[in-house]
């Protein structure tokens, strides 16, 4: 293997250390281990933000600016300005005519005063039967056209913001260009649609129009998007308005564009548009509070940030299935709330997309579930939490001495045989391969050099902890302590008795065996019924597969059982539980004390069919009760397999 080495010159950091996540991971797992799944767990550590962040926002943050932003655009003005200041200016013009007409004795005078009168009440319908209109006073007729001006620029603009700097003063030549641009810009996205688009072709195209777009767009698709959404503004804005006003506004729009000579240019990229981005709110109707009007294209711009800040709420909000930060918008978020939120969003970016490439979390299906890798760690938390209750003096090992499997070192070491999982006494196994080589030169191990080191043996158990999966666990605030009893359990019998076999089982309706990565994503069952049947024979079945095993069963539950397995698998379910249910879970009990397994009970409620239950089954097994309250059950149930490990 050979390697080459050259200078650094930009990118990641070679030799950093990997990111630390373990104060988020455990921030986490405390979530959890208090009822909640990974997903949530994920949700609020990114809301409340980062652990040790100093001024880093979190989500909640984000979220929070983001409406006070909602708030100050509704009350930035009314959508109607541009009516209104149309209106206005057509109102003054009517009025410089009146006046130059007025003290004009001739017919001529009269019959345009008549024709004045006559004007529509409408303001579009007004100015387009004024297109025609001889303007016997100069103001009037610089009035009007300063009308037509503003109804340009506000249209044009509303599509392409930015127009109206340069339509300030309108030439001849500038409009003309903008023809040029949209027919430029039709023809462009038409040669898009059939596959024949490049980006030499757009660079072209930004090279001669590029001071009409100032969001500088770096493709096509950055244009589309831009346009599109100003476009769906525009529609927005109509809908918006009393039907009046937007049969007015329409009138208006549809009669500037057909004068300036963009009316049919319009209407090919107002289609090209929709069909790209059908996605976006063309129609839904918004209501501003303000008092000040605002002209067409502010009015546009307005309802143009409200839909980004609507979109970009419900991506901070990250409640809908398979949410993820990289949902959320960048270039939203930069737009809204500046740099500084960009710079909080990409740290708790970072905390998901590290947790995920550091082997915490995966998505499975569009579901996010711990890895074991986290599982452990969650475990041991659990654990630790266990043993902080615990006083010193009640920790103990099992143990059996003599040479064995498993355990504490004794100090000496055998010859390795073919299964043997002791480790390897790798200075023995060196000197007897050096023996057998003989000095100088490499040494070469055979099989017969290997030796392992002897341990204490421990007994092996075989441990069935079966947990009540039922809604009432929800109900009486006892599922997050089950669900951390199950973890610490698990953790503890990984580490301490690796020989132990365990099996973790949940009932509700049913029973099933919980693998050791799904317990940390475990959530109640909202179904009836308390299967303890199912479970007891689940147990069992795990029991016999390990005949020399020294069996361990406990049993978590807040209820009597209230549901048993029929012979065709179905489950039967009735409450007050039937004879025939209490009968059937007696019998598995029974066989569970054939096998020589003392099942242990610690209930959860304060009930006296329960208490009545569990009195049965201790009377016919010989296994003890216990009642802890939610906040020690874990403390006990470790406690009692400790006790009864010591004891085997």
């Amino acid at each position: 293997m050979s390697y080459r080495y050259g200078e650094y010159r930009d990118g990641p950091d070679p030799l950093a250390p990997p990111y630390d996540v373990r104060s988020a991971l455990d921030r986490m797992g405390d979530a959890i281990l208090s009822g909640s799944n990974p997903a949530h767990a994920l949700r609020d550590l990114l809301k409340e933000g980062l652990p040790g962040a100093g001024d880093r926002r979190g989500l909640e943050d984000l979220l929070r600016e983001v409406r006070r932003r909602r708030r100050e655009v509704r009350e930035r003005g009314r959508l109607d300005g541009t009516l209104e200041r149309a209106r206005a200016l057509l109102d003054k013009a009517i009025g410089q005519e009146r006046a130059e007409l007025f003290p004009d004795p001739s017919d001529e005078a009269r019959l345009r005063e008549a024709e004045l009168a006559a004007l529509p009440d409408d303001t579009a319908s007004a100015i387009r039967e004024l297109g025609g209109y001889q303007w016997r006073s100069a103001a009037a007729q610089r009035t009007f056209e300063e009308l037509r001006d503003l109804l340009r620029r506000e249209v044009l603009d509303s599509q392409f913001r930015g127009m109206r700097q340069s339509l300030a003063n309108p030439d001849p030549a500038a409009m003309e260009r903008v023809r040029e641009m949209m027919s430029d810009l039709n023809d462009m996205l038409d040669r898009d649609s059939r596959g024949e688009h490049t980006q030499a072709d757009f660079e072209q195209f930004m090279s001669k129009y590029g001071d009409m777009f100032p969001e500088a767009p770096q493709n096509l698709e950055e244009l589309v998007d831009t346009l599109a959404r100003r476009a769906a503004a525009t529609q927005r804005l109509l809908a918006s308005l009393t039907p009046a006003q937007r049969e007015e506004l329409d009138q208006l729009i549809e009669q500037t564009l057909r004068q300036a000579g963009l009316d049919e240019q319009m209407r090919r990229l107002g289609e090209s548009l929709y069909a790209r981005r059908p996605d976006l709110a063309w129609n839904t109707p918004e209501r501003l509070s303000g008092d000040e009007p605002m002209g067409m294209s502010d009015a546009v711009g307005a309802l143009d940030e409200l839909a980004d800040l609507t979109q970009l709420e419900a991506a901070l909000r990250q409640d809908y299935p398979g949410a993820r930060m990289d949902d959320i918008d960048e270039a939203a978020i930069r737009r809204a709330l500046g740099r500084s939120a960009v710079d909080d969003l990409e740290a708790l970016k970072q905390v998901e997309r590290e947790l995920e490439q550091q082997g915490y979390l995966l998505r499975r299906r569009g579901k996010l579930e711990l890895t074991p890798k986290a599982v452990r760690r969650l475990g041991e938390t659990a654990l630790r939490r266990v043993f902080a209750s615990l006083e010193s003096g009640r920790r103990g090992d099992h143990d059996q001495v003599d040479a064995g499997s498993a355990g504490e070192l004794t100090g000496s070491s055998r010859p390795w045989r073919f299964g043997d999982e002791q480790p390897i006494d790798v200075v023995r196994t060196v000197i007897n391969g050096v023996r057998r080589g003989g000095s100088g030169g490499a040494v070469t191990l055979s099989v017969d050099d290997f030796e392992v080191a002897e341990t204490e043996r421990r007994t092996a158990a075989a441990v069935c902890l079966l947990v009540d999966l039922s809604y009432s666990m929800a109900l009486r605030g006892t599922w997050a302590a089950a669900k951390q009893t199950a973890m610490a359990l698990q953790a503890l019998v990984a580490s301490k008795f690796p020989q132990d076999s365990v099996q973790i089982i949940g009932f509700s309706n049913y029973a099933r065996v919980l693998q050791p990565d799904e317990l940390a994503g475990l959530e109640w069952d909202m179904v009836q019924g308390t299967n303890l049947h199912h479970a007891l024979l689940i147990a069992g079945r795990h029991l016999d597969r390990h005949p020399d095993f020294e069996p361990v069963v406990l049993v978590v539950t807040d209820g009597e059982p209230t549901a048993h397995l029929r012979r065709n698998g179905s489950a039967a379910f009735e409450w007050p539980p039937t004879q025939e249910t209490l009968e059937l879970t007696l019998a598995e009990v029974d066989k569970m004390t054939r096998r020589r397994a003392t099942l242990n009970v610690f209930m959860l409620a304060d009930d006296e069919r329960l208490k009545e239950f569990v009195n049965e089954v201790g009377r016919r097994n010989g296994g003890r009760v216990f009642s802890p309250g939610a906040d020690r059950l874990g403390e006990y149930v470790v406690s009692d397999f400790l006790r009864t490990r010591r004891t085997r």
